[in-house]
């Protein structure tokens, strides 16, 4: 990792990386102008090669963000969205938990069928504001139900092997750094009681705490027939599934399935957006936050700084084999301090390749350090720590404080309940002796 060091060393991409983590952190400036500062500051102080300052706009992740935006426009535009309100709003208004845990509910459910995070955010956002509309919601009920989907979809999306990027990037080091290789009902059982079920309870029921709102009663009304561009949309959106569902057999990233499918939604006389459409219904912004973010992670692990961090991590953090509940702490520290310097998707990039190290201190099996990881880079301390987060906050205008207040309180919770559950539970699977 890191091959290429910037011509500063490690200070000058350590400063500028820091200074844009602190920004986003305290939110002192607008998002998308704290990632332009961290462009132009790492360019004019040559920090790092243009290749990795502005890796984000070659990512897969930016393109699938933009053209979630768009779909999702499209969604809003012909309807479906409301039309999918109106079905699932007889079964969840009237109570507020019932409520907020049947939309935490559906993102989970639909990361078993849909592997994109950003996809999975792109098709709820537009169908849950509008729920939130009819179930007339205030505005923190709507942050909330927002919250919902980019929390649900990130955060318990990581107990499901193949539906998360920072899985993928964990199983890929993995299986080329010690030749492991995690099954996908085995990699379920260990994360998906803990990870899945129970947070997704604390998520639900910090929601309910945070934002407290009333949604009224909606009753059932009968269906219109589809009109001619709602049939259109959806029979194209059942084929972007079909293609996000079957990438690893066709071989296609679902980023480019996705702008595929955003551009037949701007085309002329067969799409379903105009040009002032594609204005109003693309968050430039958040594309800039979202480009900044990936281009923060590419800086630090190309420049060698990830690297020093990990080795710093190893030589401070306390590893005593004949305690091996500290040493499963201690991989959740080194997890948690790399978030704030790569994010949750590059994360496991760095951290796979110190598992040797800590399973040689801590005294844990290889596979078990690998796996422990997971509860970290799946809770975030900062919203900008994981871009689905980012993505469904920038989709629903959700205040970066509100998203830092969900954040502290689901780590606290996992920390302090889920964390010693899941300890409990990797000892009951074999996986700690």
């Amino acid at each position: 990792m890191g091959s290429a060091v910037a011509p500063g060393g490690l200070l000058l991409p350590g400063l500028v990386a820091g200074a844009t983590i602190l920004l986003w952190a305290t939110a002192r400036l607008p998002e998308y102008l704290t990632a332009l500062l961290f462009f132009a500051a790492a360019m004019v102080l040559q920090a790092a090669p243009a290749e990795a300052v502005f890796a984000g706009f070659q990512s897969a992740a930016f393109w699938l963000v933009l053209s979630g935006f768009v779909i999702g426009a499209a969604i809003r535009k012909v309807g479906l969205a409301d039309r999918v309100a109106r079905r699932l709003a007889p079964h969840l208004s009237g109570s507020w938990p019932r409520l907020v845990g049947g939309t935490v509910a559906l993102t989970y459910a639909l990361a078993f069928v849909m592997p994109s995070n950003m996809g999975r955010i792109a098709l709820l956002m537009p169908i849950v504001m509008a729920l939130g509309r009819r179930c007339g919601l205030k505005e923190r009920g709507r942050i909330a139900l927002a919250l919902a989907v980019g929390f649900g979809t990130f955060q318990l999306s990581a107990s499901i092997l193949p539906a998360n990027v920072p899985n993928l990037v964990m199983a890929g080091a993995a299986e080329s750094a010690y030749g492991l290789h995690f099954g996908y009902l085995s990699y379920l059982a260990l994360h998906a009681p803990v990870l899945g079920l129970l947070k997704g309870l604390v998520l639900a029921a910090c929601l309910c705490v945070l934002f407290p709102d009333r949604p009224r009663a909606v009753p059932a009304e009968p269906d219109e027939p589809l009109g001619r561009a709602e049939r259109r949309l959806a029979l194209l959106l059942l084929a972007t599934l079909l293609l996000w569902a079957t990438d690893t057999l066709h071989g296609v990233s679902p980023a480019w399935i996705g702008l595929a499918a955003a551009c037949l939604c701007l085309l002329p006389r067969i799409g379903f957006l105009s040009g002032e459409d594609f204005s109003s219904g693309v968050n430039i912004r958040t594309c800039l936050y979202i480009a900044g973010v990936l281009s923060l992670a590419a800086v630090v692990a190309r420049t060698g700084l990830g690297d020093a961090l990990g080795r710093l991590l190893l030589w401070i953090l306390p590893r005593d084999p004949a305690h091996p509940a500290l040493g499963f702490a201690s991989i959740l520290g080194v997890v948690s301090v790399l978030n704030f310097a790569v994010t949750g998707s590059a994360a496991p990039a760095l951290f796979t390749p110190l598992a040797r190290a800590l399973a040689d201190g801590t005294g844990l099996p290889l596979p078990t350090v690998v796996m422990a990881q997971v509860i970290g880079y799946a809770t975030p301390l900062l919203p900008y720590q994981a871009a689905p987060i980012v993505v469904a906050m920038g989709m629903a205008g959700v205040p970066a404080r509100d998203g830092l207040r969900l954040c502290l309180a689901v780590a606290l919770v996992t920390f302090a309940l889920l964390a010693p559950l899941d300890y409990a539970w990797f000892r009951l699977l074999g996986w700690i002796g």
